[in-house]
C-alpha cells in the first residue's frame, strides 16, 4: 500500500477503545492500519476495477486524531449525571465518550470540559423525549495549519443565562479557542445545526492554510476533515485536470472553493457553484484573501446551474465534481453530457454511488485513473479521484 513508511502497525483494537462495539463509528478497529488498508483496496477494486486502474491506496503515516471537525450530544441520565458523546450506532442512546482516537485532542478536551460547565453553571441538557432542556451540543473546529478554534454552542432556544460567564470561563480554561458561535435548533429534528447564530466570541469563523491558500470556515461550512489528506486528494485532482493556464473549468459543489481557488493559478477561468448561502459567503471572501481574481461564485444548485449552462450553449474544458454522498443527480449527469467537456474529475466519498455514476458516463468518457485515497482511517469510507476523458478526443 501507498501509505508513508513510517505509518505504525499499532492496533487500537480491544484494549485500547472501550466504545467500539457501542459507538459504531470506527469499524475497523479490529485491524492493523495495513489491513485496513488493503481492505479497502479491495473494496474499491471490486467496485470500481471494471472501468479503469485503480491506483494503490494513500494512506497515512500517523492515522490518528485526525479529525479537525469533532461533533458531541449533550444529555442528562435519571440520577443526574451529565453525559456527552455520540450516538450509539441505530438508536439515540448517548455513548457518554471519555477519548477519541481519531479525533483532534484539544477538541475532545473542550467537549468533555463543557460537560463539567454546564454542570457546574446548573443548564439543563436538551431530553429528545420531552422536548425540555436548552443544552443540545457541542460542535468544535480547528485549522490545524493556523491552530484557530471555534466552538458552536448549540441550544434549543435563544434565550441562554449565564451564557457571557459560561464563554468566558470556556475561554479561560481553553485560550486557544479564538471564536464561539451559538446556534439555535429549536426544532425537533435528526440536524445537529439549526438556521439562526449569534456570535458569543470573536469573529465568528476560523481560518485555515491549505496549499498555499488560506481559507475562512464558517460553522455551517463545509470543510474537509482530514486536511492532512486532503492536500493528496486535491493535489491529484488538480494533476488528473492537467490544467495549462488557458482551460475554462467548473467546480461544482464547491464548498468554500477550496478546490476551484487552488486551482486557478493553473487555469483560465474558474466557474464555483455551491448551494449552501454560508459557503458561498466564506468562498467570496476567500477568493479576495489571496487575491485571487479568476474566479466567479454562484449561489445555486449544482444540478440546476449545469442544466442552464447547458441550455445556453455554454462551454467547460474542465469540470471539477465533488458531491455529496448520495452522489450526481441524473439531471446533473444530462447536463454534464451536453456540456461535454474535455476532462471531468470526479471527487468521490462514496465508491458504491460513484459506481453507479461511472456507469452512465462511461459511454461517453473513458476512465483515465482512479485513486483512492483514505481519508478516515478505521471506518470503512473511503475517498476516491477519477480521472475522464472525454471519447472522441
Amino acid at each position: 500500500m501507498a501509505a508513508e513508511k513510517n505509518h505504525t502497525q499499532q492496533n487500537i483494537g480491544q484494549s485500547v477503545c472501550p466504545y467500539r462495539k457501542l459507538c459504531g463509528g470506527c469499524t475497523y478497529t479490529e485491524m492493523s492500519y495495513e489491513e485496513q488498508l488493503k481492505e479497502k483496496q479491495k473494496w474499491v477494486k471490486k467496485l470500481l476495477g471494471g472501468y479503469g486502474r485503480v491506483e494503490p491506496i494513500k494512506g497515512m503515516g500517523y492515522p490518528y486524531h485526525y479529525r479537525n471537525k469533532v461533533h458531541a450530544v449533550y444529555g442528562q441520565k435519571r440520577n443526574g449525571q451529565i453525559v456527552c458523546g455520540t450516538y450509539q450506532e441505530g438508536t439515540h442512546r448517548i455513548v457518554d465518550i471519555g477519548e477519541c482516537h481519531i479525533q483532534d485532542k484539544i477538541a475532545t478536551e473542550i467537549i468533555l470540559d463543557m460537560k463539567d460547565l454546564i454542570r457546574s453553571f446548573k443548564i439543563k441538557p436538551y431530553n429528545e423525549d420531552t422536548g425540555y432542556g436548552l443544552f443540545r451540543h457541542v460542535l468544535v473546529r480547528r485549522g490545524f495549519a493556523t491552530g484557530q478554534v471555534m466552538v458552536v454552542l448549540v441550544l434549543a432556544s435563544p434565550v441562554f443565562p449565564s451564557g457571557k460567564n459560561l464563554v468566558k470561563a470556556l475561554v479561560k480554561k481553553h485560550p486557544e479557542i479564538t471564536t464561539v458561535v451559538m446556534n439555535i435548533n429549536d426544532r425537533q429534528t435528526s440536524m445537529i445545526l439549526g438556521d439562526r447564530e449569534k456570535v458569543l466570541y470573536g469573529k465568528g469563523y476560523i481560518e485555515d492554510e491549505l496549499m498555499g491558500c488560506t481559507f475562512r470556515i464558517s460553522a455551517k461550512s463545509f470543510y474537509q476533515v482530514n486536511p492532512v489528506q486532503t492536500k493528496h486528494l486535491y493535489r491529484t485532482a488538480i494533476s488528473y485536470a492537467g490544467l495549462t493556464g488557458k482551460e475554462k473549468v467548473l467546480d461544482a459543489y464547491c464548498g468554500i472553493g477550496t478546490i476551484g481557488l487552488i486551482a486557478a493559478k493553473d487555469a483560465g477561468d474558474v466557474v464555483s457553484v455551491e448551494l449552501n448561502r454560508d459557503a458561498v459567503r466564506d468562498a467570496i471572501i476567500n477568493a479576495k484573501t489571496n487575491k485571487i481574481s479568476n474566479v466567479r461564485f454562484i449561489c445555486r444548485d449544482a444540478g440546476e446551474y449545469m442544466e442552464e449552462a447547458a441550455r445556453r450553449g455554454e462551454k467547460f474544458d474542465v469540470v471539477f465534481m465533488d458531491p455529496p454522498r448520495s452522489g450526481s443527480s441524473e439531471a446533473f449527469l444530462r447536463s454534464l453530457k451536453i456540456l461535454s467537456p474535455r476532462k471531468v474529475v470526479y471527487i468521490s466519498c462514496n465508491p458504491e454511488t460513484l459506481a453507479r455514476d461511472l456507469k452512465s458516463l462511461s459511454k461517453d468518457y473513458r476512465v483515465e485513473k482512479i485513486q483512492p485515497v483514505d481519508m478516515f482511517p478505521f471506518t470503512n469510507h473511503i475517498e476516491c479521484v477519477v480521472a475522464l476523458h472525454r471519447v472522441d478526443m
